[in-house]
């Protein structure tokens, strides 16, 4: 998230001339503590947050707490990445569906790496296990950069990232990719199949964007949106975000909140049957 926004952040400086804007990375608690940090801003400054999807919703899901999806004002996304399935070089998988089929023989001898439990990509797999009814060995890493690690040692069989942790090692041909979770072929990466075409009707995607505190001034927020619109259009993000494996692809905010409060839905009943944390949040 902080790469992201630290991308991103150069062309508010060239939409919203005059303004100049820091970054500050809040981690820890799966994102929670930067999405508290942004609520309790006071709504006359002009502090921003750099949200996603689905980690928004599933904060609300797994912390039991519906404040961030109600306290905070999506101004839009900026930009989509797909997660995608991918396989070490060196011991390649044939496919997503090999990998299914050999967990449905031997659960243990194929395992599947994911960031932290809660990130997109697991939950993506978790989706995965519903449809594909098996269950997979699915071992789970402190972050994106050691799931990365696990699959080019070829510690784990196959691994589930967003593509832009995967594009330079697939680029380069130190990772296979078995497949994107979207609907569609992803134009940088344009023979990377999608799970649909080999009978997996999984699309999971990653949306970035940005919300200020609810109850801020309107005026500033139509500014704002007005510049991030142009953002997403501008030919110098757009290449960016090609580079770093993601679509410039813009979604207005009450879109993106009903497609959050969709993705609230569905992961709802996604915990009642595969709970990716303790029920107390820890």
């Amino acid at each position: 998230m902080d790469a992201h926004a630290r991308a991103f952040a150069p062309f508010l400086g060239r939409y919203m001339p005059g303004l100049e804007f820091a970054v500050r990375n809040i981690p820890g608690d799966g994102g929670m503590n930067a999405i508290r940090a942004l609520m309790a801003a006071p709504p006359v400054n002009l502090t921003l947050g750099w949200v996603a999807s689905p980690t928004l919703p599933a904060r609300a899901i797994d912390r039991q707490d519906d404040a961030p999806l109600h306290r905070l004002h999506l101004l839009g996304a900026v930009e989509r990445e797909p997660v995608a399935f991918v396989s070490p070089a060196a011991a390649p998988l044939e496919s997503l569906q090999d990998m299914i089929q050999k967990a449905g023989a031997d659960r243990d001898a194929i395992p599947l790496g994911t960031p932290p439990p809660g990130s997109p990509p697991h939950l993506a797999v978790l989706r995965l296990q519903g449809l594909a009814q098996t269950r997979l060995n699915i071992v789970t890493f402190p972050s994106a950069a050691a799931a990365m690690q696990a699959v080019l040692g070829a510690n784990v069989s196959a691994a589930a990232l967003g593509l832009s942790d995967a594009i330079d090692a697939l680029r380069e041909e130190r990772l296979v990719g078995l497949g994107i979770a979207a609907k569609n072929r992803f134009g940088i990466l344009p023979d990377l199949p999608v799970l649909q075409e080999a009978g997996l009707p999984l699309s999971a995607t990653i949306r970035r964007g940005l919300a200020m505190p609810a109850g801020g001034s309107e005026e500033m927020a139509s500014r704002l949106i007005a510049a991030f619109r142009g953002i997403a259009a501008d030919p110098d993000f757009q290449e960016l975000a090609n580079r770093h494996g993601t679509l410039a692809q813009w979604m207005d905010g009450p879109s993106w909140a009903a497609l959050m409060e969709r993705e609230r839905v569905d992961l709802a009943k996604l915990w009642t049957t595969d709970p990716w944390l303790p029920s107390s949040g820890g």
